[in-house]
C-alpha cells in the first residue's frame, strides 16, 4: 500500500470532525479513485478540482471526531483503497418539510420554518426550534421614539448537499423576514454530538431607515431537573463563569462540602443532608436569566436576574470572552458559541428562562446592547456631483467618491457558530476543550514540501537557509501587521480580518478617516502574499491571519445582489464606500487558496458567484471618470483592462472550469488567451474589447497602454498558473514574457522593441518578478540581474522609490504619548508590504542563483529588529 500523502495536524490534535483538502501532482490520481486512511479511521473523500486532463487536483477529505485526538506531532497516511466504515455512519432521512440527521448518539431534525426543529441525545428530546431571530428598526438610536421589531427568520428551502457516511451537508436558506437574506449550512460528522453552524446573510436594507439592532440564533432547551441540578457555564478569559439557577454555595447553612463540591463540579446532587438547607429550598433565589454581552474588543460585561420584571445583579467583568456557554442539567443541555467571540464584537450570549421548563440560549451575532448597526455613508459629498470635482477629491483625499455608490447594498457577513448536545453536564475540562475548538477548529494539513510538488498556485518555493535576510524581511512584515491588528483594534462586526493600507507618521495611526487610505480592501493583493507566506512555511499563525482576510474580504469587500454583483470596492473608509467597483476585488484568486485547502462551501458560493462575471461590466465601466473617449458599455464590444480586469476574470473561469468542468469557462478562458496572443502588442495593449455573446476580444487593436497597476492584483500568478497548465494556445506565453521582460528595460530598449517607449512604468520593486519570470523561463541571466537590481535599492533609479526598501534598518520604534501604547514603522504601507513579499517570494523562487553578492553598498545586509 503506497503512501500518497501524510497529513499532520496544523494546530493541536484534537476530537472533532474535520475537513481538508489534498493536492494531486497533475496525472497521478484518476478522478473517481477512493481513498483511506492507513490507521482504520473512516474517511469521506470527494474531487473538488481536476487538472485538464481529468486527473484530480485537489480532492477534499472529512474525517469524524477521533476517540482520542492523539499527541501533538501525530499524523495520518492517506493512501488509496476502500475507506473503513463508520461505527456511527451519519444518515440523511427525508422528512416532510424537511430533513432527519443521525450522527449515532444525536438525532437532529432540520424542519421548516425552523432551522433546526428538534435535537435529541440518546432518544430524548434536548433542545427545540433552533432558530434565527433578529431586531430592526427604522431610525438611528439617536433618534427620540425609536422601536424595535423583532423577527424569527422563516427557512423556506432545504437542501442536501452531502449525506455521509461520514460528512453531511444541509443548507438551509430564508430571510430575516422581508429583508436580509440568509444561507446556513449545517456540517454533522459520524459520531459527532456537535454541529458546525456556517450562517451568512447578505445587507439589502436601505441604510437610511433600515436599521439593524439584533441578529442571532436561538435555542430552546429542555429542563427537566431540579433548580439546583441545572447549571449555566460563561466562558472567560482564564475560565468559566460556574453556576447553578438555585445555587447551594455559600449559603447561611451549609448543605455540607460534599454537595457543594458535586454542585460545582456539575454533577447530580442526590440528596441535601443538612435539613436547614433542605427545608429552606424554596426560599434560595432561582437566576432565571444570563448575559454576557462583549460591547468591544477589550471588554464584556455579565450580569444576571432572577425573573423578566427583575432587577440586575452585575457580576465581575472581563476583557476577551472566547464566547462560548452551556445551559442544562444533570440529564442534558446544550453547549453553544460563536467563533472569534470577541473579534467581531458587538456581540453578545444570552440565557433565558432558565428556572422554567424550557431555558432559551442566544448567540448574537450582533449584540441588541449595542448601538443599532448604521450603514449610512460617511459624508455627505461635500458637493462633489461631476466627475471632474471628484477626481480633485481624488487628488487630495485618495477617495473615489460618486453619488450613490457608497451603499451598502449586497454586501455580506459570514459567522461560525457550534452547537453542542450533552446528556449530562460537561466537566469543566470538555468545556475548554470545546470553546478551543470553537475558535481554533481542527484542520488537517500537508507539508509545504508536498504542496509544492503538487505544483499548485504557481511560482513559489520554500525557504532556504541562503537568503535569511529576506525570510527575516518576510517574517517581519507578518509580525508588524499581527502587531498592528491587536493595537490598532482592527476587529469588530464588519471590519475584522481586513487591514489599513497607509500609514500616517504625523498622528502616529493609521490613515482610517482619509479617504481611500484607510481599509485596504485587497488592494496590491495582501490576501496573496499572506497564502504564499502559508504555502510555503506552513504555519499556522499565517494560515489564521489569512483565513479572516478572506472570510472579510470575500463577503464584506464585494457587493452580492444588486446592480454591482460580483464587483468589489477598492479601499475606502467604509468597505462599502468607494464609487470604483471592479472585478479585481472580487477576484477568484483571492478565494481559491482557502477553498482548496479547507473545502469550504461557503467560499465556493462567493467564486460560484462569479460564474458569469464578465457581464458585470454592463453595469459599471471603471474607467468612466477618465476614459478619453465617448464610450457605452455595449454587450458586443466591453471595454476590458488586460490586466486587472483579465486577470480577474481568468481566474474565475479557470476556477470554475477546474471544479465544475464548465465549458463555457474554459471557451472563454483559452479564447481571451488565443486572442491576447494576437493582439499585435499582446498585454502591451492595455485593454481590448469583448463581446458577451462569442467570449471573445476584438483583436484588431494595434494601440500600447500600459497600467503600474495591471499586475498588481494576481495577474503575475494566475498566467504562470496557466502556462504552466499547457493549454496549447499558441502565443500566449510570449505574450506575456514580452510584457514581463520590456516593462523594466530602459526606454531605449523599449523603444527598440515596440516603436516607443512605455509610459506610466512606477513600482518597480513590485514588477521586478515579472523581468525575474522572463529571465527564469528565457534564461536570460542579464535579465536576472536586472530584476535583483530593481528588487533592492538601484541609487540610480528615480522610479524605485519604494520607501520600505531603502529603509536600511527594518524595526519597530514604541510610540509615547499616543492614545494606546503603539509599536510603529512608519516607512510599511500595506501596498509595499504586500509587493514586496510577493516579489521576494517569487523572485527567489525563479531567480535565486542569479542574486548579486550582497557586500557592496547598494546590496548592504538589511537590518531587522522588532
Amino acid at each position: 500500500m503506497t503512501t500518497l500523502a501524510t497529513l499532520q495536524w496544523l494546530e493541536t490534535p484534537c476530537r472533532q470532525g474535520t475537513t481538508w483538502g489534498v493536492p494531486w501532482p497533475r496525472g497521478t490520481v484518476a478522478d473517481g479513485t477512493s481513498f483511506a486512511l492507513t490507521d482504520g479511521t473512516p474517511v469521506q473523500s470527494w474531487t473538488t478540482a481536476t487538472w485538464p486532463d481529468g486527473s484530480v487536483k485537489w480532492s477534499a477529505h472529512a474525517i469524524g471526531p477521533p476517540e482520542q485526538p492523539g499527541q501533538p506531532e501525530s499524523s495520518y497516511e492517506l493512501v488509496t483503497g476502500e475507506p473503513a466504515t463508520p461505527a456511527w455512519p451519519v444518515t440523511v432521512e427525508r422528512v416532510t418539510g424537511g430533513v432527519r440527521v443521525s450522527t449515532g448518539p444525536v438525532t437532529w431534525v432540520l424542519q421548516e420554518p425552523w432551522l433546526i426543529a428538534s435535537i435529541s441525545y440518546g432518544g430524548q428530546e434536548t433542545v427545540q426550534h433552533v432558530r434565527l431571530v433578529s431586531l430592526r428598526q427604522d431610525r438611528p438610536d439617536d433618534d427620540l421614539g425609536v422601536s424595535r421589531q423583532q423577527t424569527i427568520a422563516a427557512v423556506d428551502r432545504i437542501t442536501v448537499e452531502q449525506d455521509g457516511p461520514v460528512r453531511a451537508v444541509v443548507r438551509l436558506e430564508g430571510k430575516h423576514g422581508d429583508w436580509l437574506p440568509f444561507s446556513v449550512r449545517v456540517y454533522f460528522y459520524a459520531g459527532a454530538t456537535d454541529v458546525r453552524v456556517v450562517h451568512s446573510f447578505v445587507w439589502d436594507g436601505d441604510p437610511d431607515r433600515d436599521f439593524l439592532a439584533g441578529l442571532g440564533l436561538s435555542a430552546d432547551v429542555v429542563m427537566r431537573d431540579e433548580p439546583h441540578n441545572r447549571h449555566i457555564r460563561l466562558a472567560g478569559p482564564s475560565g468559566f463563569l460556574t453556576e447553578a439557577v438555585r445555587g447551594l454555595t455559600g449559603l447561611r447553612r451549609d448543605p455540607g462540602e460534599e454537595v457543594r463540591r458535586t454542585q460545582v463540579a456539575g454533577r447530580t446532587v442526590e440528596a441535601i443532608p443538612n435539613p436547614d438547607v433542605a427545608d429552606r429550598l424554596h426560599l434560595i433565589p432561582q437566576w432565571n436569566d444570563y448575559t454576557l454581552d462583549q460591547t468591544s474588543a477589550d471588554g464584556f460585561t455579565l450580569r444576571k436576574r432572577t425573573g423578566a420584571g427583575q432587577g440586575w445583579v452585575t457580576i465581575p467583568s472581563g476583557t476577551r470572552a472566547p464566547g462560548y456557554g452551556y445551559v442544562g442539567g444533570v440529564s442534558g443541555g446544550l453547549g453553544f458559541g460563536l467563533r472569534d467571540f470577541w473579534k467581531l464584537h458587538p456581540t453578545r450570549l444570552d440565557i433565558r428562562n432558565a428556572a422554567s421548563d424550557v431555558a432559551t440560549a442566544t448567540v448574537w451575532m450582533w449584540s441588541p446592547g449595542a448601538p443599532a448597526m448604521d450603514v449610512r455613508y460617511w459624508h455627505d459629498g461635500m458637493d462633489q456631483d461631476t466627475y471632474a470635482e471628484q477626481l480633485e477629491g481624488l487628488e487630495i483625499t485618495y477617495e473615489d467618491y460618486e453619488p450613490g455608490f457608497g451603499n451598502a447594498h449586497g454586501v455580506a457577513r459570514t459567522h461560525e457558530l457550534s452547537l453542542r448536545v450533552h446528556n449530562t453536564t460537561p466537566s469543566s475540562e470538555e468545556l475548554s476543550e470545546h470553546a478551543a475548538l470553537l475558535n481554533s477548529p481542527g484542520l488537517l494539513t500537508v507539508s509545504p514540501a508536498r504542496l509544492l510538488e503538487a505544483g499548485v498556485f504557481g511560482t513559489w518555493s520554500l525557504p532556504t537557509a541562503d537568503h535569511q535576510d529576506i525570510e527575516a524581511r518576510l517574517n517581519f512584515l507578518f509580525q508588524y501587521y499581527v502587531g498592528q491588528r491587536e493595537q490598532r483594534r482592527w476587529y469588530g462586526f464588519w471590519d475584522y480580518g481586513d487591514v489599513m493600507h497607509t500609514y500616517d507618521r504625523d498622528r502616529h495611526t493609521w490613515r482610517y478617516d482619509v479617504g481611500g487610505y484607510a481599509w485596504d480592501n485587497s488592494e496590491l493583493s495582501p490576501d496573496l502574499w499572506l497564502w504564499y507566506q502559508y504555502l510555503r512555511t506552513g504555519r499556522a499563525d499565517v494560515f489564521r491571519f489569512a483565513e479572516a482576510m478572506t472570510r472579510h474580504t470575500g463577503e464584506v469587500d464585494v457587493h452580492h445582489l444588486g446592480h454591482w454583483k460580483g464587483l468589489g470596492s477598492r479601499h475606502n473608509v467604509q468597505h462599502w464606500g468607494c464609487s470604483c467597483k471592479q472585478v479585481r476585488i472580487s477576484s477568484a484568486i483571492y478565494r481559491r487558496f482557502y477553498y482548496y485547502l479547507t473545502a469550504d462551501e461557503r467560499t465556493g458560493d462567493l467564486m460560484d458567484e462569479l460564474v458569469s462575471i464578465e457581464e458585470a461590466f454592463l453595469a459599471v465601466d471603471p474607467q468612466r471618470k477618465v476614459r478619453p473617449d465617448v464610450y457605452t458599455p455595449d454587450p458586443h464590444a466591453l471595454s476590458i483592462e488586460l490586466g486587472v480586469d483579465w486577470g480577474a476574470l481568468a481566474a474565475a473561469w479557470l476556477t470554475r472550469w477546474e471544479r465544475h468542468g464548465d465549458e463555457r469557462a474554459r471557451a472563454r478562458l483559452v479564447g481571451t488567451m488565443s486572442d491576447i496572443a494576437a493582439l499585435h502588442f499582446g498585454f502591451l495593449t492595455g485593454n481590448a474589447r469583448l463581446d458577451l455573446t462569442t467570449g471573445r476580444f476584438d483583436t484588431s487593436r494595434r494601440g500600447i497602454a500600459v497600467s503600474h497597476l495591471s499586475s498588481l492584483f494576481g495577474l503575475p500568478e494566475i498566467c504562470s498558473e496557466l502556462i504552466d497548465l499547457d493549454l496549447d494556445v499558441p502565443g500566449f506565453e510570449k505574450a506575456w514574457l514580452d510584457y514581463c521582460r520590456l516593462y523594466l528595460l530602459s526606454p531605449e530598449e523599449q523603444a527598440a522593441a515596440v516603436g516607443q517607449p512605455l509610459q506610466g512604468i512606477s513600482l518597480v520593486q513590485a514588477h521586478s518578478r515579472l523581468a525575474a519570470y522572463a529571465a527564469a523561463r528565457t534564461g536570460d541571466t542579464e535579465l536576472a540581474r536586472l530584476a535583483w537590481r530593481k528588487f533592492f535599492v538601484d541609487e540610480g533609479d528615480q522610479l524605485n522609490r519604494n520607501a520600505m526598501q531603502r529603509e536600511a534598518e527594518w524595526k519597530t520604534t514604541p510610540v509615547d504619548g499616543a492614545l494606546m501604547p503603539v509599536d510603529e514603522a512608519a516607512f510599511v504601507s500595506t501596498n509595499g508590504a504586500s509587493q514586496y513579499a510577493l516579489a521576494a517570494i517569487q523572485n527567489l523562487s525563479l531567480i535565486s542563483e542569479h542574486r548579486p553578492d550582497r557586500g557592496g553598498a547598494a546590496w548592504r545586509s538589511p537590518d531587522v529588529r522588532s
